[in-house]
């Protein structure tokens, strides 16, 4: 091979490995994968113990994610068949419009025991009324600031959630209802930062999303842009407050940039033990 034809094919795999590297963040956000953990919940009564939760958050249905990778989420996630689907906010981004056809889709889950929701930032600050009518609409139950008792064989499970913390109220109180300290309790919070003001001990674990996992993540640093107060403590993961732990999901969608880099999305599955 003489000169100029090594120069014109190195300049081609140069210009190949740019161009791929430009695509992978784009790609990165549609490639969804299945996470399963296993987590303890304080006083989990024995007929419980193995119930599997899909957690979801941050779908942002809008500009950037199409109602097809909804539906393929929803298709991944009634796969799995949990007993529980925990829908942890931020269904829309950018407008209204998005948000009958995102909580439509979403109605689609199926699990055993119930779907549950609590809204998010994103979502009240497109419409709370609508969100509030589609996920009527959906009959998913809106758990902001509310809860259910699940029962099974003589024992019971509380599934609570409260109002998101930047765009609405909490009323842990009114979430958790009769609970005691003997029950078990899983609490939605769309935002993780709101695990920092809970010193309730009847909060035995929070489900949360609203952090993406910082969508980009740089090797060595972490997540250059994480949306809470308190840095990384809740970019992602596991994470034990002052009273409480909470697990943050990295989400399945994205809002602007619509990129991820080593941050893929996710559907968790919680197994409870």
């Amino acid at each position: 091979m003489d000169r100029r034809k090594f120069l014109k094919r190195m300049g081609l795999a140069a210009l190949g490995s740019a161009v791929a590297g430009g695509t992978y963040p784009f790609l990165e956000a549609r490639w969804c994968r299945v996470t399963r953990r296993t987590i303890a919940l304080p006083n989990l009564p024995p007929p419980f113990r193995g119930t599997t939760v899909a957690l979801l958050a941050d779908v942002h249905h809008g500009p950037f994610v199409p109602l097809a990778y909804v539906r393929h989420i929803v298709e991944l996630t009634n796969a799995l068949r949990p007993d529980i689907v925990a829908l942890a906010g931020d269904y829309v981004h950018r407008s209204a419009s998005y948000i009958a056809p995102a909580i439509g889709e979403l109605g689609k889950l199926t699990a055993t025991l119930g779907r549950f929701a609590v809204r998010g930032n994103h979502d009240n600050w497109e419409s709370v009324r609508l969100s509030r009518a589609a996920l009527a609409a959906a009959k998913i139950p809106d758990l902001n600031n509310r809860g259910i008792w699940l029962e099974r064989r003589g024992a019971r499970l509380r599934v609570c959630g409260v109002g998101d913390l930047w765009t609405d109220r909490q009323y842990l109180g009114a979430a958790l209802g009769d609970a005691t300290e003997r029950d078990a309790v899983l609490l939605l919070s769309h935002n993780p930062d709101f695990v920092e003001t809970l010193r309730d001990p009847r909060v035995g674990l929070v489900l949360s999303g609203h952090t993406h996992g910082g969508q980009v993540v740089v090797p060595g640093y972490g997540a250059p842009i994480v949306p809470s107060r308190y840095g990384q403590k809740y970019l992602y993961g596991l994470v034990q407050g002052p009273c409480a732990r909470v697990f943050v999901t990295r989400g399945v969608g994205t809002v602007t940039p619509p990129v991820r880099f080593l941050c893929r999305p996710e559907i968790v599955l919680i197994t409870l033990v």
